[in-house]
């Protein structure tokens, strides 16, 4: 090789390296620029977004740093409990009010559906049978509710247990069942949008300090036109024991799904026992205990401590009688909510309650039936698609 060529040869190395680098280092740079413009966007979106959700809300917006002052940070000790929404908190305003804080969870991959789903039911609706929303909190990627803080808690803390619940005599536990109907027909009828709560519950279902109920938790509610009864959906949420069997295995909701966790809630109620509870004789459900005293004609058996006033036992008699025609197999065999206030007043005749909608537990390696056509000839199994709260 002649000696010129080998001379040439490592200033080609050199510049060939020298070019890669710099082919590097612009596309290194350009990148950067991208990204860079990327995530400024990015945020100018989500302010947008923030913006926009701001801008439709027709209540009281709270600041982030006010919210996290009032407890104490989202403190341990302030947590009230934890729902499939996220956890709540208490908290104390510097004016001295007392709130609840409803704190959507980062980890909720349904969360943000649910918060919007929320705020728009709730600023509409207005009654006293319904938690209060005071206000929310949309910053960054929080998204917080504001609502009244309630005294009493959840009505499963009372009826569940021995102590509190004696505090829940005969006319007290009346008028909780009359006030949670009269949310209830508020919803379905009264109000201006038509709504099915989808998991009405104990736990769901709060107290002010005289202990009048108050129904919350709107996330998994859902509003019709003014002539849609219902509808079908793939995802069936709530919590099990509570749902409707032909909610639970074909995912048909309507008001009469509303009405069935209503007829449980009264069962449980009336009962304080919890329907999957395991203080239940003959590893039955408590639709099925309730069902088999109404049969054998000793349904006051179910009652807990039955009062030695022998006066008020038609009325009680007369609730566990609504219980079981609310959770009858066939939707269309149950009444509505406006039946229901008739029947509690004692202005309407009732019918005898047919068959209830058991939701049995299956045993391992069992399968659902599904040979059946008809979703209402047969009794009902648990399924493990649910997503329960």
């Amino acid at each position: 090789m002649p000696a010129s060529n080998r001379d040439r040869s490592p200033v080609r190395v050199v510049v060939i390296i020298v070019a890669a680098i710099a082919a590097i280092c612009v596309v290194l740079l350009v990148s950067y620029c991208v990204f860079r413009r990327k995530m400024k966007s990015e945020g100018e979106i989500g302010d947008s977004i923030n913006e926009g959700q701001k801008e439709d809300l027709d209540l009281p917006l709270f600041d982030l740093a006010t919210i996290s002052k009032a407890t104490d940070n989202f403190s341990v000790k302030k947590k009230l409990g934890e729902g499939g929404f996220g956890p709540v908190y208490k908290g104390t305003l510097e004016d001295g009010q007392n709130i609840a804080v409803k704190k959507l969870s980062k980890n909720s991959g349904q969360g943000l559906n649910e918060f919007k789903n929320e705020v728009k039911l709730i600023e509409k609706l207005q009654h006293r049978n319904l938690v209060k929303l005071l206000g929310c909190c949309i910053e960054g990627e929080e998204k917080i509710l504001i609502y009244e803080y309630l005294l009493n808690g959840s009505l499963d803390s009372f009826v569940f247990d021995q102590k509190k619940g004696k505090l829940l005599d005969w006319p007290k536990r009346f008028n909780i069942i009359c006030g949670v109907v009269r949310g209830l027909l508020y919803l379905h009828q009264d109000s201006r949008l038509r709504i099915i709560h989808r998991d009405l519950k104990a736990s769901n279902v709060l107290l002010d300090k005289e202990l009048n109920p108050k129904i919350s938790d709107f996330g998994m509610a859902r509003t019709f036109g003014g002539d849609e009864s219902g509808e079908t959906t793939k995802r069936v949420v709530g919590t099990y024991g509570y749902m409707a069997p032909e909610y639970a295995f074909y995912g048909l909701f309507s008001v009469k799904s509303d009405v069935f966790s209503f007829g449980i809630l009264l069962l449980e109620i009336l009962s304080g026992k919890k329907n999957r509870g395991s203080d239940l004789p003959q590893s039955q459900n408590l639709i099925g205990y309730a069902w088999r005293l109404w049969t054998e004609g000793r349904p006051l058996e179910l009652i807990e401590s039955l009062p030695e006033d022998t006066a008020i036992q038609p009325e009680m008699l007369r609730c566990i009688h609504i219980a079981l025609l609310c959770v009858q197999q066939s939707p269309e065999d149950r009444p509505t909510m406006s039946s229901v206030v008739l029947m509690l007043n004692g202005e309407s005749t009732l019918p005898q309650p047919k068959h209830p909608g058991f939701l049995i537990d299956l045993i391992p390696g069992e399968t659902v039936p599904s040979s059946s056509k008809d979703p209402y000839s047969v009794n009902y199994f648990s399924i493990t698609s649910l997503e329960a709260r």
